[in-house]
Order: structure tokens, then C-alpha cells, then sequence
């Protein structure tokens, strides 16, 4: 019986016991340090101290601080890894290549969770900030490296890339416009991707003053 083999599983050691009070309890201290301190500034031993356990119960229940940070937007699909693969396809038609991917994702059956998972990041600010550091270093910076754009010019692009990308989520699967639901996945990968090809691989306008 399940709750047999409980009773009967030993204590695990450290400031707290192992169990979901304590999971929790790290990823409530891992969000407010790394909503404060950035993920740089954020260390697993300082989370540990904010949640009152040992750094190895951290490391037993998420492994690294990537994962740990991923694990405190609890994104539900890996972003980074699909990312990294278009990526490393070069910067050759990889417009269309995100604009499918985005479209393929929020018309598959995890639309709903991301719908969910979005609609409460937005409304939530301590979520909000992790998800800005979330898109800018673990997600575009690093995609947006790998096709080989200087520095200077990754945030700006970066940028440009998420505006578009969050406006074509929000406005189709979001608040549903007529207009932009009225597309096929067809029209809206070809529109979309030509901007994106734009935002990551042509000549930008000079930086004004904001």
C-alpha cells in the first residue's frame, strides 16, 4: 500500500523535513531572492538560508539554480530547449521557424495551461519580474546569441522579438480579435515570421533616446 511504504520511508536530513511543505517553502524564498537580487545575484545558498533548510535539500529537490528558477515560473513546456534548436539552424528563414513554433504550441493541447499560466504571471508582479529575467537571459539572450548577433544589438532585437510574439499571443489566443483569429496557422506563420525575420536579421534603425 502507498501509504504503507511512507510510514515506513526514513527521515530525510536537514533544517526541515523532506516533504511538500518544505518544496514549497524553497520556491516561495527562490522567488522573492531571485525576484530581488536577479538570477546573478541569487545564489542557492542564499536561497536556502531565506527558506530555513540546507543548500543540499535545495539541490535534492530542483538540481541547479536554472532549474530551480525555472521551476519558481513554472512554465509548463521547455521553451529553451525548442529555442535552442531553431537557433542552431541558423538565421535563414528562422522568422518562420519561431513563428511556427509559437503557433504549433498554443494550438496544441497545453494551450490551455500556458493560457493559465500567463493569464496569472501577468496579474502576479513578483512572477512578472521573473519572467522578464526568465525571456531576456535564459530564453531570447541566449537563442538570439546563437544566431550570431553582437551584443549591443541582442536586447534591442531580443526586445523587438517578444513584443511581437506577445502581442500575436495575447490578441489570438488571449482575447481572440477577429481579425487575427480569422487566420489560418498558415497566414499567420508567414505574416508573423517576416517580422521576426526582420527584428533578428535586418539592419535596425538607429537608437533614438527613449
Amino acid at each position: 500500500m502507498p501509504g504503507a511504504v511512507e510510514r515506513t520511508r526514513p527521515a530525510r536530513t536537514g533544517r526541515r523535513p523532506g516533504n511538500p511543505d518544505t518544496r514549497t517553502a524553497i520556491l516561495d524564498a527562490a522567488r522573492a531572492t531571485f525576484a530581488a537580487s536577479g538570477f546573478d545575484g541569487a545564489s542557492i545558498r542564499r536561497i536556502a538560508a531565506a527558506a530555513g533548510v540546507d543548500p543540499a535539500l535545495v539541490h535534492h529537490y530542483f538540481g541547479t539554480k536554472d532549474e530551480l528558477f525555472l521551476a519558481t515560473i513554472d512554465l509548463p513546456i521547455d521553451l529553451p530547449t525548442l529555442l535552442a534548436g531553431i537557433g542552431a539552424a541558423g538565421p535563414d528563414g528562422v522568422g518562420v521557424r519561431l513563428a511556427g513554433l509559437i503557433v504549433s504550441v498554443w494550438e496544441s493541447p497545453m494551450a490551455p495551461g500556458l493560457a493559465g499560466w500567463l493569464r496569472t504571471a501577468l496579474a502576479d508582479e513578483q512572477r512578472a519580474a521573473l519572467i522578464r529575467q526568465f525571456v531576456v537571459a535564459r530564453m531570447v539572450g541566449p537563442f538570439t546569441a546563437a544566431l550570431g548577433i553582437p551584443e549591443p544589438e541582442r536586447t534591442r532585437r531580443a526586445g523587438l522579438v517578444m513584443s511581437q510574439i506577445l502581442g500575436v499571443i495575447v490578441s489570438r489566443y488571449l482575447l481572440f480579435l477577429d481579425p487575427v483569429v480569422q487566420l489560418t496557422g498558415e497566414q499567420l506563420i508567414a505574416s508573423v515570421g517576416q517580422t521576426l525575420q526582420r527584428y533578428l536579421t535586418e539592419p535596425l534603425p538607429p537608437a533614438g533616446r527613449p
